[in-house]
């Protein structure tokens, strides 16, 4: 069963040991922030700073592991037809649309929208940490270290596949801000496989 997860909003839900977790970017060109918690203690959380240390490299993809915060296997990706997503940028938030892009009185973000998707399994806006951007494409200049946020590469229908290395809280968004959709709102569709009983 496809779940959809509507522009500019977020979801959370429960992914057990073994399922696989697929993410469908169907229109192309939008970006999911996606974050994990051990199910049974919230505060082991996907940590980017692991998970690129010990790949050795910026861009994970097919094979990689993504890793708690106690260097444990969180996810693990199984398959990968874009090939780029980010694991630096925060999730966008009130205050990012603020100080970057100078809106008065900005809408949420995903900061928000994770907040309210978790706020029922305890979370709290302290608790979410870097997201593993799904289809976020962040470029680097390799001399000066400017960074600059690029429409995705994922084109309609592309889509990654994840396997749960432990009982994981997951929460995902849509993302809200323009320059990770080339200005374009679109939805996130999911699947979990096998579904839960």
């Amino acid at each position: 069963m496809t779940h959809r997860i509507p522009p500019k909003s977020g979801t959370a839900f429960i992914l057990r040991k073994g399922q696989r977790l697929t993410v469908t970017d169907p229109e192309g060109e939008q970006v999911s922030d996606m974050v994990a918690y051990n199910l049974d203690d919230r505060k082991e959380v996907i940590s980017s700073g692991r998970s690129l240390d010990y790949a050795g490299r910026m861009f994970l993809s097919t094979g990689d592991i993504l890793y708690s915060n106690r260097s444990r296997d969180m996810l693990k990706i199984i398959s990968d037809e874009v090939g780029r997503h980010d694991f630096t940028l925060t999730p966008c938030s009130k205050d990012t649309f603020r100080k970057l892009y100078d809106q008065a009185d900005p809408e949420g973000g995903c900061q928000e929208n994770l907040e309210a998707a978790l706020s029922e399994y305890g979370i709290g806006p302290d608790d979410i940490p870097i997201a593993f951007n799904i289809f976020m494409h962040v470029a680097s200049d390799p001399e000066t270290g400017e960074i600059q946020v690029l429409p995705p590469l994922s084109k309609a229908g592309q889509s990654i596949t994840f396997e749960a290395c432990m009982d994981l809280l997951i929460g995902m968004t849509s993302c809200s801000a323009g320059e990770s959709n080339n200005f374009a709102y679109k939805p996130i569709d999911y699947d979990i496989a096998p579904e839960p009983a």
